[in-house]
C-alpha cells in the first residue's frame, strides 16, 4: 500500500494500539468484541466493583446514518425523572487504533464501564465504533495514505454530538466530550471544528506530537525488556530519531500519503504535527478537566501532564486529577507494562465519580 521507512528502532504503540491508518485485522473488519453492539432498547442497572445503583435504557444509535461509513454505537440513558431541560451528556471519543464502542482493549472494556457509570449517575453517554474499527477496508480504497485525524475520529465526534442535541432528552446546552489518549489529544480541535461542547474531558491526552511520546515509550520498552549488548544497541538505535521526524516532516504532502511509518502514513503524522493542541487551545474557552495516571506508561505524568498544566497557567475554569498508581487505561497497575491489560479490571471508582461529579456541577 505504502513505501516503507524502515528504521533499526521501531514505533511502539502510542497511546492504545498500531494502525492508526486504517490497517486493522481482518478480525476487527468482520466483528466486534462489544457485546451491546446488537442489543435492543432495555433497562439495566449498573454496578461495577459495586459502583452506582442507577438503572439506565440503553438504546442503539447510528453515526453519520446513510453515510457511507455509517457506524453502530449505543445511547445510555438515566431512567427517572428527567431534570429540567434534560439530562447533561456527553461523547466518549477513543483513543488510536481500530477500537470498538465498548473501548475492548485486551482484558478491559473501559468506555462501557464509563458509559454504564455515568448513566447510572444521570448522564447520558453516546459511544460507537471508530471508523478505522468498523470500515477499515473502504477507507483504504478511499482514502489510502490521505487518511487524517479528521476523517478518522474528528468527524464522527461531531455527528455523535450532534445527535446528542437533538435528542429531547437531552440538554443541547450540556453536551460534554470525554475523550481518552488520541481522544484527549483531539478534544480541543474537535471543540473548535464543530463540537461546540460545553466542556471538555481529557483522560490520559497529550499535548505533545504522536512521535516525541513514541520515543518516550521506546525508551522505557528498552529499559524494561533488554539488557547487555541488545539494550545498548536499541539505544543507540534511538540516537536517529530526531533526524528521522525532521525527515518525515520534509517529506512533500503528496509523497507523504504514500510513505508508511509503523501504519501510519507520513502525511498522517505531518498532520498532526501541523496541527498541534496548542494552536487550539486559546480558541477553547469553556471548561476542562484533565485527568491522569501517576502509573501511566504511555502517556506520562511528568512530561504529558506536567505540560499541560504549564499550558493552562492562569485559567481558572480548567482542573487537574492526577491519580496515584492508575496506567493508561485509568485501572490499577500491577506490572508497569502492557502484559497488565491481560488481567480484567474496571476503571477506578474515583475516577467515574469525579467525572460525574464535574459534568454535574458544570451543567448547574
Amino acid at each position: 500500500m505504502f513505501k516503507r521507512i524502515y528504521f533499526i528502532f521501531f514505533i511502539f504503540i502510542v497511546f492504545l494500539a498500531a494502525g492508526i491508518a486504517g490497517c486493522a485485522s481482518s478480525e476487527n473488519a468482520g466483528s466486534s468484541r462489544s457485546s451491546s453492539s446488537a442489543i435492543s432498547p432495555s433497562v439495566f442497572t449498573r454496578d461495577i466493583q459495586g459502583l452506582g445503583s442507577g438503572s439506565f435504557t440503553s438504546e442503539n444509535i447510528s453515526i453519520g446514518r446513510g453515510s457511507k461509513y455509517e457506524l453502530d454505537g449505543i445511547l445510555t440513558i438515566p431512567e427517572g425523572e428527567m431534570p429540567r431541560g434534560g439530562f447533561p451528556a456527553a461523547v466518549i471519543v477513543h483513543g488510536s487504533g481500530p477500537i470498538d464502542m465498548d473501548g475492548n482493549v485486551f482484558a478491559y472494556s473501559i468506555y462501557k464501564d464509563i458509559a454504564e457509570y455515568l448513566s447510572s449517575s444521570g448522564i447520558a453517554v453516546a459511544r460507537y465504533n471508530k471508523r478505522t474499527f468498523s470500515h477499515p477496508y473502504e477507507m483504504i480504497e478511499e482514502l489510502g495514505g490521505s487518511l487524517t485525524v479528521y476523517e478518522e475520529t474528528i468527524e464522527d465526534a461531531v455527528l455523535a454530538a450532534n445527535l446528542l442535541r437533538a435528542d429531547p432528552r437531552v440538554n443541547s446546552g450540556r453536551v460534554f466530550i470525554i475523550g481518552h489518549s488520541l481522544g484527549g489529544m483531539l478534544a480541543p480541535r474537535i471543540q473548535t471544528s464543530g463540537g461546540n461542547f460545553a466542556g471538555l474531558i481529557l483522560m490520559a491526552g497529550s499535548p505533545r506530537f504522536l512521535l516525541d511520546i513514541s520515543y518516550d515509550q521506546n525508551v522505557d520498552y528498552i529499559e524494561k525488556t533488554m539488557t547487555g549488548e541488545e539494550k545498548a544497541n536499541a539505544f543507540a538505535s534511538l540516537s536517529g530519531w530526531d533526524d528521522m521526524v525532521s525527515t518525515i516532516l520534509a517529506i512533500p504532502d503528496e509523497d507523504a500519503k504514500n510513505v508508511d511509518i509503523g501504519g501510519m502514513s507520513a502525511y498522517y503524522l505531518k498532520d498532526l504535527y501541523f496541527h498541534p493542541v496548542s494552536g487550539y487551545i486559546d480558541n477553547v474557552r469553556v471548561p476542562i478537566l484533565v485527568l491522569q495516571g501517576s502509573a501511566d506508561f504511555q502517556v506520562l505524568a511528568d512530561k504529558d501532564y506536567a505540560l499541560y498544566k504549564e499550558m493552562f497557567t492562569g485559567r481558572n475554569n480548567v482542573f487537574f486529577n492526577l491519580y496515584n498508581g492508575l496506567n493508561h487505561m485509568f485501572i490499577e497497575s500491577t506490572t508497569g507494562y502492557t502484559d497488565e491489560y491481560l488481567s480484567p479490571g474496571n476503571v477506578d471508582k474515583q475516577v467515574l465519580e469525579d467525572i460525574a461529579r464535574w459534568i454535574r456541577q458544570a451543567s448547574l
